[in-house]
């Protein structure tokens, strides 16, 4: 029934809200939207709450604009692949890390968990868009607990957002250096395979003036073209888990490690004597690093601020519809999440580092298939850095002025600041396991947990508090806040240690 419900819908456009009552689904909607690019510029669709009149449908309480429909054009299948871009990103480069510190069975039981809880929370926000008639996460916000809310929604999307820009910034400032190395042939500390010089020098010359540009819309191809980088690099991590034997070199290893790129890596784990057991692979593990797993898989599988806009677009959307899109978008990043982490870590075991990739150049100085990883995987994220600032652009810019005129100056401050802020935290945070644990213990997890589930519990009215349902909301929305909290706790903890460590331990001390 819900297909014909559509096309009826499709048919008659622009009748009136009294005469649309065809769709079976629990809510249509009709969502006035300027450009395509919605996940571009999804903040700029917020609509005042004074202009969304709703009308019940009989005894239902359903809700509807009494705006023209907008039909989505986006296929089952298409709407999967922009899904799976929109989780896919840095974060699968620390899975290994994450797996070196938890153990395989922990792991797994970890990864299982925040993508069920995932799916859970997509779940919420889904039934909580038809029930409070909004398909921006910030107007659902606004919606449930007014300007606090929205803020709120706000703030963990910017701090979401910023870290994956940090991220990517990581991976330049890791990786090319050694590309330039490989190229030139030298690694004698020249200025121009710094790490830090790089950043800046690609922020300046190529992030810098394509985030000043207005319309970044043409530049969403590059989410393709990251996640065709990631299965490649997928790929190459399951080939060399065959060529590298184990145990490595540790001598060398370490060697390599003190000429690192201004990264200093501690394990507590790692000891110098190389022995079988370091070749084997454990199953459960508890130590000082273990805190930043789930961070480190929350931010991983954040993708919840796309989730509207893409349910939005779906051709003949439904909840049921949107959810399967979800279903098999989750199972295929947990598939590809679960192998890189496996052969990374069964490949490096207990020396694998935070930023995967970056450990090969430990065995291989010159190895053309990883060069040509780097490459792809640099020119990917280099370009989606000016996609992922826009946004973050869009709702700063709603939120310290009131114009909604266009104005260069505002739009070039902002951009600099941004830009200058992420610069700074690439720069002074040493590794990048601290932005995937800081932003997914507090962002990821408001923007998995906390959030969809409290949105739930206020805007979905037609559920007693004493129903499963909200029950269920409920439970997860506590299970939000101990995630945070003790994630939080945990990670300042290993934080202040290690700034009080010896000499021998620096401060960065990881």
């Amino acid at each position: 029934m819900k297909q014909p419900a559509t096309k009826t819908e499709m048919n008659f456009l622009n009748m009136s809200p009294e005469e649309d009552n065809s769709s079976s689904n629990s809510t249509e909607y009709t969502f006035q939207d300027s450009t395509k690019k919605v996940p571009l510029d999804s903040q700029c669709s917020d609509i005042d709450a004074e202009s969304q009149k709703f009308l019940p449908e009989h005894n239902l309480g359903k809700k509807k604009y009494e705006t023209e429909y907008h039909q989505g054009n986006a296929s089952f299948g298409m709407s999967v692949f922009n899904l799976g871009n929109a989780i896919m990103g840095s974060g699968i480069l620390g899975l290994s890390y994450a797996m070196a510190n938890t153990g395989i069975a922990l792991f797994v039981i970890l990864l299982m968990a925040v993508a069920i809880f995932s799916l859970y929370s997509v779940h919420l926000l889904l039934k909580t868009a038809n029930e409070g008639g909004a398909l921006v996460y910030e107007q659902l916000g606004y919606k449930a607990f007014g300007l606090p809310g929205k803020l709120a929604a706000s703030f963990s999307i910017t701090m979401q957002n910023i870290g994956a820009m940090s991220s990517y910034l990581y991976i330049v400032k890791y990786e090319l250096p050694i590309v330039i190395q490989a190229f030139l042939g030298t690694s004698n500390g020249e200025w121009y395979t710094n790490g830090d010089y790089l950043v800046l020098i690609v922020t300046l010359a190529i992030i810098l003036p394509l985030s000043l540009l207005r319309n970044l819309g043409y530049l969403g191809y590059t989410s393709g073209f990251s996640l065709l980088c990631m299965v490649f690099f997928l790929i190459v991590v399951i080939i060399k888990k065959f060529q590298i034997p184990c145990p490595l070199d540790i001598s060398n290893f370490n060697e390599s490690l003190s000429k690192g790129l201004n990264m200093t890596l501690h394990h507590p784990n790692i000891s110098e004597d190389n022995s079988e057991d370091h070749c084997t692979p454990k199953y459960f593990v508890f130590n000082s690093q273990t805190v930043y797993a789930v961070p480190i898989l929350s931010f991983a599988f954040v993708c919840h601020p796309a989730i509207l806009p893409m349910y939005e677009e779906l051709k003949d959307r439904s909840r049921r519809k949107m959810q399967g899109v979800a279903n098999v978008s989750f199972l295929a990043m947990f598939i590809m999440y679960l192998l890189a982490a496996l052969f990374g870590y069964l490949t490096f075991n207990v020396h694998v580092e935070p930023e995967l990739l970056h450990t090969y150049s430990k065995i291989f100085k010159f190895d053309v298939v990883l060069l040509i990883v780097r490459l792809a995987v640099l020119t990917a994220v280099t370009l989606t850095v000016p996609v992922v600032l826009f946004p973050i652009r869009t709702s700063i810019n709603q939120h310290v002025s009131s114009s909604k005129e266009f104005s260069w100056i505002r739009h070039t401050v902002i951009t600099v600041v941004l830009l200058a802020g992420t610069n700074a935290l690439v720069i002074f945070v040493p590794t990048i396991r601290d932005i995937f644990g800081f932003i997914g213990a507090s962002a990821a997890a408001m923007l998995i947990f906390i959030l969809p589930s409290a949105f739930y519990i206020k805007l979905v009215k037609k559920e007693p508090m004493k129903s499963m349902q909200k029950i269920g909301a409920t439970a997860f929305l506590l299970c939000g806040l101990v995630v945070m909290v003790g994630s939080m706790t945990l990670i300042m903890m290993d934080w202040l240690q290690n700034t009080t460590a010896s000499p021998e331990a620096p401060a960065n001390g990881h």
